[in-house]
């Protein structure tokens, strides 16, 4: 397991505050405090790592499966109209992260990235029906010589900043890394009418690993 790189900042931000709390706290205020402040610092601290992790996977990348672009829970699996790109009927499958997932994102299949769009927008819970089209959000879709797959990283009441590394005309292989979400939101993939979906509702999910579809 390793730490992801957009939270090396943060920790190392976090353990300067900590420190100087903690000692300021001990030589400066009433010692006692000092009981308080320290576990609470290696507490937050301990989450922090916790949160930024990316644990070792060994990704299968079979042709014609579509794997989970995050962990989390799946929450949504409906036919609906996807008004940005495509313009038509498409079958949505949301996921679900909290606070405790694993948060970067990974390309559920190999092709080339043809669309990236970044919109602000609102900071509605991330399970708000919404969300999806109000939230601050990004848009990403990528596709190969079989099927096009539209990828929504949407932001949450919590989840206030989206990083996003897909670059339009690159091409790309299942498991590589998308972007990153901090503190909990949500995924929509949106596939093809008639893709054989596999995920089910409630189902706890693997970026990279778990199959939600096949074409």
């Amino acid at each position: 397991m390793k730490l992801h790189k957009e939270g090396l900042k943060i920790l190392r931000n976090e353990l300067f505050i900590f420190t100087m709390v903690n000692y300021i706290t001990y030589w400066n205020l009433v010692s006692i405090f000092w009981y308080f402040t320290l576990p609470l610092s290696i507490v937050f601290f301990l989450l922090s790592l916790y949160f930024f992790r990316v644990p070792r996977r060994n990704f299968e990348r079979k042709e014609g499966v579509i794997y989970s672009p995050c962990d989390g829970k799946v929450v949504v699996i409906e036919e609906t109209e996807e008004s940005e790109y495509y313009k038509d009927k498409r079958m949505q499958i949301s996921i679900f992260m909290s606070p405790l997932n694993v948060h970067n994102n990974l390309y559920p299949i190999s092709g080339k990235v043809t669309y990236n769009k970044y919109h602000p927008g609102k900071f509605l819970v991330a399970w708000h029906p919404k969300a999806s089209t109000d939230n601050e959000r990004s848009t990403i879709v990528v596709e190969n010589e079989n099927i096009s797959v539209l990828l929504r990283q949407v932001a949450g009441a919590i989840a206030r900043r989206i990083i996003t590394y897909a670059k339009v005309g690159e091409n790309t292989h299942t498991a590589d890394e998308l972007g990153f979400i901090k503190f909990g939101s949500r995924i929509d993939i949106f596939l093809p009418i008639g893709t054989k979906v596999c995920a089910k509702l409630n189902q706890k999910v693997k970026g990279g690993v778990s199959v939600i579809g096949i074409y």
